[in-house]
C-alpha cells in the first residue's frame, strides 16, 4: 500500500514541478481522444465496424465493452426494447441516476451497428427547434455585408465559390445545420440511434411540442421552404449533426425508417398523458451485484472488478437507503486501484457521497 502522499499529483506545496507527467491515462469514460465508434459508413464511420466517431461509444459503453457480453439484460428490459424497435415508438426510459439509462441507447447502437448515436442533452432553455435545426441568419447578414464591398465571406459571399450571388437564396443552406433530432429523421435505410437526454429537465413545453413531430416523423424547414420554387431542383445542401452535407428537397425533412427514440428520466417531473401513449415504457430497477460487477468490468476489466468487490458490496448496501449513483461506484473503485492510497474506505466514502442530501 502506497503512502498517504505518493499518489498525490498535485501537492499544495507552492513550488512548480513536473508531476504532472506522472499522471496515468484517464478513466475510459473520461477518455476524450476519439477512439472511434462502431459507426457504419455514412454515419461518422468507415462501414467496417471499426468506426471514426467522437469516442462516446467507448466512455458510454467501456473500453473493455467486450466483457460486458458476459451480461445479459433482464427479459423485461429486453421485450420493452425491442417493442420499440417493431412498433417504431419512442422508449422513455426511467431510473434512479447512473441506472444505465443513456448507456442502453449506446448498447443497442453497438450491436445493432446504428452508427454514432445521435445525443439531444436537455437543459432548463431547450426547445424543439434546437433538436431539429439552426439557421444562422446573423452569419448570412454579415456575409452579405462582406459580398456588397467585394470582400469574401466564410462562405465564398463574394461569389467566389461559384455560386450566383445575384440571388440571396443561393447560398442559404451554407447557414443551416441540422439538430441531432433533425438529422434522426433524415431519409435513410436503416433508423439512426437518437438519445433524447433527461427530458425531465425540459421547460414544461417541450414533451407537448414533440408529440407532433415523433408521431409524423417528418418536419418542415421555413427558412427553406418559401425559397423552394427558387432553389436548383428545389434543393439545398445543409449541415448535419454528423458534420456530413445533405440535400433537403422542397425545404422538408421526411424520414423512411423511423428513429430507435430514447427519451431518459431521472423521474424528477410527470409527462403528460399524450406523450406517455406515444411511448414505450420502461423502468429501470436499482441494479444487482452481478450487474454491478460486469458495469465495472467493462469500464476498468476484470482485474479492478475483482479488487472493488467490497467497494461494490457496500455501495449497494448504501444504496438500500441513500441516492448513489453508479458514476461515483466507478470514480472510486478506480481511483482506488490506479492510485492505491492509503485509508481507502475512507476515499471511496468520500467519492460515493449521497445525492438526496442537501448541501
Amino acid at each position: 500500500m502506497s503512502e498517504p502522499s505518493e499518489w498525490l499529483i498535485y501537492r499544495g506545496a507552492g513550488e512548480p514541478h513536473g508531476g504532472i507527467t506522472q499522471l496515468p491515462p484517464p478513466p475510459p469514460w473520461r477518455d476524450f481522444a476519439g477512439r472511434g465508434d462502431n459507426s457504419p459508413e455514412g454515419a461518422g464511420g468507415t462501414g467496417d465496424g471499426r468506426g471514426g466517431g467522437d469516442g462516446s461509444a467507448d466512455r458510454r459503453l467501456g473500453g473493455y465493452r467486450h466483457e460486458a457480453e458476459l451480461h445479459r439484460p433482464g427479459a423485461e428490459e429486453l421485450e420493452m426494447i425491442n417493442a420499440a424497435l417493431y412498433l417504431r415508438r419512442p422508449l422513455l426510459v426511467t431510473g434512479s441516476p447512473g441506472a444505465g439509462k443513456s448507456t442502453l441507447a449506446h448498447s443497442v447502437a453497438h450491436e445493432l451497428g446504428l452508427g454514432r448515436v445521435l445525443r439531444w442533452p436537455i437543459v432548463s432553455r431547450s426547445a424543439l427547434q434546437d433538436g431539429l435545426y439552426h439557421y444562422d441568419a446573423i452569419a448570412r447578414l454579415q456575409d452579405v455585408q462582406l459580398a456588397a464591398h467585394g470582400v469574401a465571406g466564410p462562405n465564398g459571399a463574394n461569389g467566389t465559390d461559384g455560386t450566383d450571388r445575384q440571388d440571396p437564396s443561393a447560398d442559404i443552406g451554407s447557414y443551416i445545420r441540422l439538430g441531432p433530432l433533425g438529422t434522426a429523421l433524415l431519409p435513410s435505410e436503416q433508423p439512426r440511434v437518437l438519445l433524447i437526454d433527461e427530458l425531465d429537465k425540459s421547460d414544461i413545453d417541450l414533451p407537448n411540442d414533440l408529440l407532433n413531430v415523433l408521431e409524423e416523423g417528418e418536419f418542415g424547414i421555413p427558412e427553406l421552404e418559401r425559397i423552394a420554387d427558387r432553389l436548383p431542383d428545389g434543393e439545398a445542401e445543409v449541415l448535419t449533426d454528423d458534420g456530413k452535407k445533405v440535400r433537403i428537397k422542397g425545404g422538408r425533412v421526411q424520414c423512411r425508417a423511423f428513429p430507435f427514440v430514447v427519451l431518459t428520466s431521472n423521474g424528477e417531473r410527470d409527462f403528460p398523458a399524450p406523450l406517455m401513449r406515444r411511448c414505450i415504457h420502461l423502468e429501470l430497477g436499482r441494479p444487482d451485484h452481478q450487474r454491478l460487477a460486469t458495469f465495472v468490468r467493462a469500464h476498468l476489466g476484470d482485474e479492478a472488478a475483482r479488487a472493488g468487490d467490497d467497494l461494490i458490496s457496500h455501495f449497494l448496501e448504501r444504496s438500500r437507503s441513500e441516492l448513489i449513483s453508479t458514476d461515483q461506484l466507478l470514480n472510486a473503485i478506480y481511483l482506488t486501484d490506479a492510485a492505491a492510497p492509503a485509508g481507502r474506505d475512507r476515499l471511496a466514502d468520500l467519492l460515493i457521497q449521497r445525492l438526496d442530501r442537501p448541501r
